[in-house]
């Protein structure tokens, strides 16, 4: 869920930004016949539940919901190219944050320019889980040259205009009561009011504060253009990079602070991760906030990148979980935690890359760049936390009686995001979902002992290696190795045989796939010749024997 909310209150403002909603439907017959069976992605970002059946996901091309064990839908439609606007389709690109709350649905999506991501639309429905979905549709928010003094919660304060879409890609998103909290890296924290159709822009810190209180009217100074924060000015920049004399006025340089990663909402609190720590904020009349914000310097954060928060409640008491990124001297990447509201807090898998948290009663589960580690605590305010790390994923389903097994894995050890799910549908047990660059996957226990996966399917009929080309330095690295995929729809055959030979057709290495033997996996190649050796560049073709019949590949090895 992102977070980065911008308030506008006066029509006009509204005009001028662009941020009129435009709406469009999807009815079942469209979800059924004209979305896209199945994922069109590998790229699993976002996970999202919803109800008692839904699971939404955000993949490398577009929005994408499974209905149920096995059926996938990814809703991708392009904006009319007649006239610009988007009536009954979907944002093109990515889905980079998604955020629900009951029937309420928040997905952001961005695309790739020249040389960088690009924002390219908001959606929400108030009802995704009917038959007919009404999406509403925002064009990436911007702000207006003119924009100096802007409107928050009845009252202004000056800020730094934020004009094009690539400074505002949503890296997360929060849905609680009437607000969509949204944060980005130069358009920092926005909120959109569901009641009002409004957009506002959230004032945050400076780097060098410790507190900002919005709700006090000591705060403010009446000015000919109304009431305006004393000494704020919220300005996203980089900071000073050398070429001025650098003074104490913020307006010389940025505030990491004003730069917005996570965020996370409950009740009348709303916490935020930025490039400068975590904000605690509390709600306070026409949606004022008093924050108290929270560094490494002066508070013992890991690390001060914040790019992902979770608040876990159990027995009575909350815990919230912060990922962090190392960003200055003497900082790591970890995970940070909070017994106490953020007064005081503590430092757990010092070390590791972290990209997602989710807590669910006694369990948390992180989902990192080494892989998926869990923690169970039976008491809440212990300090202690042991953790334990996932096997690799592998399916290994069997075909019937057959005597054979359905087999997959995912060839990578990274797990970009992860979810808990303890509804009845899926599992008479607590299920996880996992997203990685290689797939989506479903454990079939909550120990993980097997898993279900789920990856696009480019064409079932054909044989074919991707990524192609293909690095084993780069691409699905796992154990050390790198390796690339071999898609054949195999259905008879015991053992599927594998001989890789060079361009001169000199054998490369020879390798034999037992589908009776749950430890042989998927089809696919580590670039390694039969001495160990990863191969030299070139064109590589592989030979694959199986159901009494013989297929050719040929695959280009980049290193």
């Amino acid at each position: 869920m992102k977070k980065s909310v911008i308030l506008i209150s006066i029509l006009n403002i509204v005009l001028a930004q662009g941020l009129i909603p435009g709406a469009f439907k999807m009815s079942a017959d469209d979800f059924d016949t004209s979305a896209f069976r199945g994922l069109k992605s590998n790229m699993i970002s976002d996970i999202i539940l919803q109800e008692d059946t839904l699971v939404w996901l955000g993949t490398g091309s577009g929005l994408a919901v499974l209905r149920d064990t096995s059926s996938i839908f990814t809703l991708t439609k392009n904006v009319d190219a007649a006239s610009g606007q988007l009536t009954s389709a979907l944002p093109e690109g990515g889905v980079v944050a998604l955020a629900t709350n009951k029937k309420t649905l928040f997905a952001a999506f961005a695309k790739s320019g020249d040389d960088i991501t690009i924002g390219n639309g908001l959606i929400y429905s108030t009802d995704a889980t009917g038959n007919s979905v009404e999406w509403t549709y925002f064009d990436q928010l911007v702000d207006t040259e003119s924009d100096s003094l802007a409107p928050f919660a009845k009252r202004f304060f000056k800020g730094l205009p934020i004009t094009v879409k690539e400074a505002n890609v949503t890296y997360d998103a929060f849905i609680e009561g009437n607000y969509i909290w949204i944060a980005s890296w130069a358009g920092g924290l926005r909120r959109y009011n569901i009641k009002l159709k409004l957009w506002e822009r959230v004032p945050l810190p400076q780097d060098s504060d410790q507190i900002l209180n919005t709700c006090e009217s000591a705060s403010y100074e009446d000015t000919p253009d109304g009431y305006i924060l004393k000494n704020f000015y919220l300005n996203p920049r980089d900071p000073w990079d050398g070429s001025t004399t650098k003074n104490s006025d913020p307006k010389t340089y940025g505030n990491h602070n004003h730069k917005a990663f996570s965020v996370l909402a409950h009740g009348d609190t709303v916490w935020v991760g930025t490039a400068n720590g975590i904000n605690r904020g509390l709600i306070g009349a026409n949606g004022c906030v008093n924050w108290i914000h929270y560094t490494p310097v002066n508070d013992g954060l890991s690390g001060g990148f914040v790019v992902d928060l979770a608040l876990q409640e159990y027995k009575g008491h909350q815990v919230v979980w912060a990922a962090t990124v190392t960003a200055g001297e003497g900082e790591k990447s970890a995970v940070s935690y909070s017994v106490d509201r953020g007064d005081t807090w503590y430092t757990t898998l010092s070390g590791e890359r972290v990209y997602n948290i989710i807590a669910a009663d006694s369990i948390v589960l992180v989902a990192s760049k080494s892989g998926l580690w869990k923690t169970i605590t039976d008491d809440p305010l212990d300090v202690a936390k042991p953790w334990a790390k996932y096997k690799p994923v592998k399916q290994v389903i069997p075909i019937g009686s057959t005597g054979l097994y359905s087999m997959d894995e995912i060839l990578s050890e990274e797990v970009i995001g992860v979810s808990y799910d303890n509804r009845p549908f899926f599992s008479s047990s607590a299920t996880i979902w996992i997203g990685t660059w290689d797939g989506l996957a479903r454990a079939m226990d909550p120990h993980g002992k097997n898993w279900q996966v789920y990856r696009s399917n480019y064409d079932a009929g054909k044989v074919y290696a991707y990524p192609n080309p293909f690095s084993p330095y780069e691409h699905n690295q796992l154990g050390g190795d790198g390796y690339v995929h071999i898609h054949a729809s195999v259905r008879t055959s015991f053992v599927v045989t594998m001989d890789i030979y060079n361009f001169a057709m000199e054998p490369v290495i020879n390798k034999k796939f037992d589908r009776r033997q749950a430890s042989t996996g998927s089809l696919k190649w580590n670039g390694k010749d039969k001495n160990g050796r990863i191969v030299d560049n070139g064109t590589y073709f592989i030979r694959l024997e199986y159901d009494q019949k013989v297929k050719w590949i040929k695959l280009i090895v980049i290193k």
